[in-house]
C-alpha cells in the first residue's frame, strides 16, 4: 500500500557521485528531504517514523520523463497489429481513425502507463495530449483525471498537442483555448511548415496562445534539414521579441543534426534558453548532444510514445531511455553515461521546469534504490528498481507498486 508521508529514514544506502562509496542515511519529513549524510544513521529516528535498510543500494533521483503521450498508449492491451504507411500524415491518420472506431480511453490507458512509470522510478513527467476535432477534450479530460488520482505521488505536467494540425483544421485554436483553460500547464504545435503550411501563421497563432495564458511552449519539430532551420530561426525571433527566454521546448529538432554547420544556430538556442528533447531515435538525425551541452543548452531525454498504434517500442523506464540515448550518441566512458542519465534526471527536471529536484535538503522526496555498482553500471543493467519514493511515499517495491 502507497504509505502516507510519515517521517522516513532510509540507511545505508550510497550516493553515485562520492567515489569512497561511504554509506549514508536520508532523512525525510513532509515529503521533503531533510538532511543525507553518514551521521543520521545514528540518531533515533522521530516517533512514528517508517526505517527502511536500503542494504548498500546506490541512491538516485527519481527519474524525469521529458516527453511521452499518455493519452495514445496501448500499454497492457493486447497487440496492435502495425500495418501504417511510413509518413507521418499516414500515422496521423491511421491514429484518428483507431480511435475513433475502438473504443480507446485514454484516463483508463493514461493511468495504467503511469502506475508501470511509478513502478520503474519515475516521480516527474511531462506527457503530450492530442487535442483533436473529432474528439475535443475527451481525451485531455482523461488524462486530467490520472493526474489528479496521482496528484500526491507523481508531478504531472500535461501539454495540450494538435497532433494534427492547428492551422489546417478549423476549430482547434479554440480547443486548444480551451484546454489551457481547462487545466493544461503547456501549450503544443507540430510542424508549421510541413503539416500547417504556413510556419509564420502557425507560429503567430501559438505564440499569442501561450501568451494569453502564460503558459510555456513545446512544440513538436519534425521538419528536416532547411526546412526545419528556417522554422526554428522564426521561432527564436518569437522567443525573443515576447521575452518567452526559458520558457520554449523544441522536441525532437532532427533539423540540428543534419545541418552540415549548425554552430550559429545552436549558440543562439543557447543565449534564448531554448531547451531541447530527444528521444535520441536511431533513425533520424538528433540534436548535438555533446555540442548542446559544451554551449549550456538544456538537452533531456523522454520516449515519445509508448505500445501505441504510431510505434510498437517504448518502455516505461527512464534507466533503459538513457541506455538508448548512451547508445545512439556513442557513449561508453563512465562520465559519459552520467551525462545520457542526467538526460532522465536533473536536465529534464530543468528543461520541463520541475521545481525543487535532487538529492539535498528542501528537494522533494523523489529516491529511487538500485542495486548497481556505479551510475554508469546502472544505466547499463537496468536493474529492478528496489525502492521508490515519490513526495515522501513509498510507492514501489523491487518493481511493483504499492497497492
Amino acid at each position: 500500500m502507497i504509505s502516507a508521508a510519515r517521517p522516513l529514514l532510509i540507511t545505508n544506502v550510497r550516493l553515485s557521485d562520492d567515489p569512497s562509496g561511504q554509506p549514508v542515511s536520508v532523512s525525510v519529513a513532509g515529503g521533503r528531504i531533510e538532511a543525507i549524510g553518514p551521521k543520521l544513521a545514528n540518531l533515533a529516528p522521530p516517533p512514528a517514523a517508517i526505517v527502511e535498510d536500503g542494504g548498500g543500494a546506490l541512491l538516485l533521483p527519481g527519474f524525469v520523463e521529458g516527453h511521452t503521450h499518455l493519452d495514445k498508449t496501448l500499454w497492457g492491451q493486447d497487440w496492435y497489429v502495425n500495418e501504417v504507411g511510413p509518413n507521418l500524415t499516414d500515422r496521423i491518420a491511421n491514429e484518428r481513425a483507431f480511435r475513433k472506431t475502438s473504443g480507446h480511453d485514454a484516463g483508463v490507458q493514461s493511468l495504467a502507463l503511469s502506475h508501470a512509470f511509478l513502478a520503474a522510478g519515475t516521480t516527474r513527467l511531462r506527457t503530450h495530449v492530442d487535442i483533436d476535432t473529432d474528439a475535443g477534450l475527451r481525451y485531455l479530460e482523461g488524462v486530467l483525471a490520472t493526474r489528479d488520482a496521482l496528484a500526491e505521488v507523481l508531478d504531472m505536467q500535461i501539454v495540450a498537442f494538435p497532433q494534427s494540425g492547428l492551422l489546417i483544421r478549423p476549430g482547434t485554436g479554440k480547443l486548444l483555448d480551451d484546454a489551457l483553460a481547462a487545466g493544461a500547464d503547456v501549450l503544443g504545435a507540430l510542424d508549421p511548415a510541413l503539416i500547417d503550411g504556413d510556419p509564420v501563421g502557425s507560429l503567430d497563432a501559438t505564440f499569442a496562445l501561450a501568451e494569453r495564458y502564460g503558459k510555456p511552449i513545446d512544440i513538436h519539430l519534425h521538419e528536416p534539414g532547411e526546412i526545419g532551420a528556417f522554422t526554428f530561426k522564426l521561432l527564436l525571433d518569437r522567443v525573443e521579441a515576447l521575452g518567452m527566454q526559458g520558457r520554449v521546448v523544441v522536441s525532437h529538432a532532427f533539423c540540428l543534426g543534419a545541418l552540415p554547420e549548425p554552430t550559429a544556430l545552436l549558440e543562439r538556442i543557447a543565449r534564448l534558453r531554448v531547451a531541447l528533447l530527444t528521444s535520441a531515435p536511431p533513425s533520424r538525425p538528433v540534436p548535438p548532444l555533446k555540442r548542446c551541452r559544451e554551449l549550456g543548452i538544456t538537452i533531456f531525454g523522454g520516449n515519445d510514445g509508448i505500445r501505441d498504434t504510431w510505434t510498437p517500442y517504448g518502455a516505461p523506464d527512464m534507466l533503459e531511455r538513457a541506455m538508448l540515448i548512451g547508445m545512439r550518441y556513442d557513449l561508453r566512458r563512465d562520465d559519459d553515461l552520467a551525462a545520457a542519465f542526467d538526460c532522465v534526471s536533473a536536465a529534464g527536471a530543468q528543461g520541463c521546469g520541475f521545481a525543487d529536484y535532487g538529492l539535498h535538503a528542501g528537494a522533494r522526496a523523489d529516491l529511487v534504490l538500485v542495486d548497481a555498482d556505479t551510475l554508469a553500471h546502472a544505466v547499463v543493467a537496468r536493474p529492478v528498481r528496489k525502492l521508490v519514493v515519490a513526495n515522501g511515499r513509498i510507492v514501489a517495491r523491487d518493481g511493483v507498486l504499492a497497492e
